[in-house]
């Protein structure tokens, strides 16, 4: 490689995109002015917004204790009741304290309305009391009568109703608890009404609530002293709570949610529009056949390409990073002499150098894993506004795994450390959030690196790949007629489907899933525990057959013309068959004890998981049920559909082995556990191997019905295995289930690979026939 080619591409590359002003503003300029201005914004929404009060209706004020402490004042609520003091100035209170001015109509008709309703809703609540104690809302008999309506049309937001009786009652407790003589009975309660449908009503409730309670508190403690009992009687504990947090910290902990989601939106923004200038709007200027007749080579025009993209990637973070974090400190410390959030943050310190450099450090890979994604999409697409199709998906599937990444409850784990976008994300929050101080993260730093550089790679590898093949390079336009493309489908069948037919199927069964889960939980509700394993693996089998095996099924007998050929119905030769057998007897040790090593990489099985597993060993089940539900029904449908058609599709474009690792992370994918992913990926590659070199679905039928029958014949009778004397060499039974030995998994490792070796050096079949070849024959 010609690393001057290289750097030519490069030179020239970077010079057509700062020639373009629309770039030069989206990376440069734009980062420098949004936040400033969104700032301005902010600070002129806020100068300018006062929210409107909110009318709350109190009636029977003549209820309330004349002496005590004080629920209305002057026709507000007592300010110092809200933990905010200007909440008060956000509730219009209304009472139905006289006089009432006959120049006052609105106030006269909103108190009549109001009395109309609570009358409703007291006589109501003395006949269905139990009920609204119980439920706190109304009964659906009652919730007929469009109470709710009655409320919103009423201009009143909450209803407050102190009933007869009610100061009556306050008297009788503090002669009661005077007297040490305290009853239970039932007394006239207030009555509080909001609509939590209407967001208007509800956050009036909220405040309404807040200072009911802390009015609530002061008439006890006022009873208690009346009473010669200690104020602090109701509150036995009264613990003091400190808050360590500094104000690094608080910054900190800002930071760490700001930075990475932006860090990683950014980094593909950035590379979005020059990535489909730089390939895809080259197609279109038709500017692409003067660059491939240079002496630089299809991949050294690739990495130049690259670097491009990766520059305007790194400089588009960088810059919205710098903006962003100045803004907000800016922002803050206008802002820190109020009484607000903002006053908890002091200046907003910016993160220390430490911090600063690892930022940088997970910027890196990122930003080559989206530049070498979007460049590989752009040189598939013929124009800028098809590559903007082709890449919007991206950016949506990455904003999405950026916000779960914001979530609280999500927290950095083995599992997430090796995931693209999530990896990084995490980490970083982390970092940010401890300061730059690495500590026990050192664990997790390598594996998200590692991996995140090894996507960073696949996807260079892949873009080089797409811009070396000529039918993507020159791709015809297409214009596409939905009646038009059906009818192709129907009459011109090929032997076996397409990438695309492949693709579509896997896609299908992973909604059909989706959309089943629904009716596959709501059989079990009903199901006693004694039927519950019998319903489970009922289910288990219907689904296999109905989600998975059917659409490959119904795909292959409507768009192919040889079922023959999509499926590999051909019976293996003898050999063949017998190693199929063999393998799962030798892989089955060695999965297992795999398993158990990185059990702790992943997160627990869900319960459900876990119930369904659990039918193996449940000895009232005849064992031929299990064996049918857990070993025969997947080994049959999950064949079909992912070594019959889905391969066979991926296998149409020539790279039969990039096609066996697509179908198995296909396969892998599937069962959605990552446990199970993993596992499934694992032993893909080896049943597409063998599909892919026998020519034929039967192998890997055995090989995945014997494996999954040896786990079931495991969980069912392993811990009825003999034990003791030269048996300790070859398994021991460990909590009640069956762990391999080292001796026995080092023999089978052996094994395995021999056998596996030997399927790999067997011939192989060449092309995939298409229409009008004839299928080839087995020499």
């Amino acid at each position: 490689m010609n690393w001057i080619n290289v750097l030519i591409v490069f030179q020239r590359e970077v010079l057509d995109q700062l020639r373009d002003r629309r770039t030069l503003f989206m990376v440069a300029v734009l980062p420098l002015l949004l936040y400033p201005i969104l700032g301005i914004g902010m600070v002129q929404m806020m100068l300018l917004f006062s929210e409107q009060p909110r009318t709350v209706v109190v009636l029977g004020t003549a209820e309330l204790p004349p002496s005590g402490p004080l629920l209305l004042e002057d026709g507000h609520f007592v300010r110092d009741l809200f933990r905010t003091a200007d909440d008060a100035d956000k509730l219009a209170v209304v009472d139905d304290q006289p006089p009432i001015k006959d120049s006052d109509s609105d106030r006269a008709t909103l108190l009549k309305t109001a009395r109309t309703l609570a009358d409703r809703l007291l006589k109501l609540r003395t006949h269905e009391l139990p009920e609204l104690r119980k439920q706190g809302t109304l009964p659906p008999e009652i919730r007929e009568q469009h109470l709710n309506d009655a409320l919103g049309a009423s201009g009143m937001q909450v209803l407050v109703v102190f009933p007869p009786g009610f100061q009556q009652h306050l008297e009788q407790r503090r002669r009661q608890l005077e007297n040490r003589e305290l009853t239970s009975d039932e007394f006239p309660r207030p009555l509080v009404v909001y609509n939590s449908a209407d967001e208007k009503s509800q956050i009036a409730y909220t405040r309404v609530s807040d200072a009911l309670r802390s009015w609530e508190k002061r008439v006890l403690r006022s009873e208690l002293k009346a009473g010669g009992l200690p104020e602090n009687l109701p509150s036995p504990v009264d613990a003091d709570v400190l808050d360590l947090a500094d104000q690094v910290q608080l910054s900190a902990n800002v930071w760490s949610k700001l930075f990475p989601a932006l860090l990683v939106i950014m980094a593909l923004t950035g590379a979005f529009y020059p990535a489909i200038d730089v390939v895809a709007g080259e197609k279109e200027r038709g500017t692409m056949e003067t660059l491939l007749i240079s002496p630089a080579s299809r991949t050294e025009i690739v990495l130049g390409k690259f670097l491009t993209v990766l520059l305007f990637s790194i400089s588009t973070a960088v810059l919205n990073l710098l903006s962003l974090g100045g803004t907000g400190k800016y922002m803050v410390s206008l802002a820190g002499t109020g009484r607000g959030v903002a006053s908890r943050l002091g200046d907003l310190s910016l993160p220390p150098v430490s911090s600063i450099a690892w930022v940088l450090v997970m910027l890196l890979p990122l930003a080559a894993l989206f530049s070498a994604l979007c460049l590989a999409l752009a040189t598939f697409a013929r124009s800028n506004k098809e590559g903007q199709y082709y890449l919007t998906p991206v950016l949506m599937v990455t904003m999405g795994l950026t916000v779960f990444c914001l979530s609280p409850g999500v927290e950095l784990e083995p599992f997430y450390s090796v995931m693209p976008v999530m990896g990084p994300s995490l980490l970083l929050k982390e970092l940010l959030r401890s300061s730059g101080n690495i500590g026990e993260l050192s664990l997790f730093a390598i594996p998200v690196l590692i991996s995140s550089v090894g996507y960073a790679a696949l996807a260079l590898w892949w873009a080089i790949d797409q811009f070396g093949r000529e039918d993507v390079l020159f791709r015809e336009a297409e214009r596409f007629d939905l009646r038009l493309w059906i009818v192709h489908l129907f009459r011109d069948k090929e032997l076996t489907p397409s990438f695309a037919e492949g693709m579509f199927c896997f896609i299908a069964i992973m909604l059909l899933q989706f959309a089943a889960m629904k009716f596959m939980q709501a059989p079990l509700q009903g199901v006693t525990a004694a039927s519950r394993s019998t319903a489970m693996m009922q289910l288990l089998m219907i689904q296999q057959l109905v989600i998975i095996a059917t659409p490959a099924l119904m795909m292959g007998v409507m768009l192919t013309s040889s079922i023959r050929a999509t499926f590999r119905l051909r019976w293996p030769r003898s050999i063949e068959l017998a190693a199929a057998l063999a393998l799962p007897v030798v892989l089955h040790p060695v999965v297992l004890t795999l398993a158990g090593l990185i059990q702790g990489f992943f997160p627990p099985l869900p319960p459900a998981v876990v119930e369904a597993l659990g039918s193996m060993t449940d000895d009232s089940q005849p064992l031929w049920l299990v064996l049918l539900a857990f070993a025969g029904a997947p080994a049959l449908c999950e064949e079909i559909a992912f070594r019959g058609f889905i391969l066979s599709g991926f296998c149409r474009g020539g790279r039969i082995y990039i096609a066996m690792v697509f179908s198995s992370l296909a396969f892998g994918v599937m069962h959605l556990i990552p446990q199970q992913v993993f596992n499934a990926s694992l032993l893909g590659l080896v049943l597409g191997l063998m599909c892919i070199r026998s020519r034929s679905l039967v192998p890997g039928i055995a090989f995945h019905f014997v494996f999954n029958g040896l786990e079931v014949v495991r969980n069912r009778y392993g811990a009825q295995l003999p034990a003791g004397g030269g048996w300790d060499y070859v398994w021991k039974v460990e909590e009640g289930s069956l762990v391999y030995q080292p001796l026995l998994v080092l023999t089978c490792l052996a094994a395995g690979t021999a056998l596996i070796v030997w399927w790999w050096r067997q011939p192989s079949p060449g092309k995939i026939p298409v229409r009008g070849e004839r299928l080839a024959s087995r020499e």
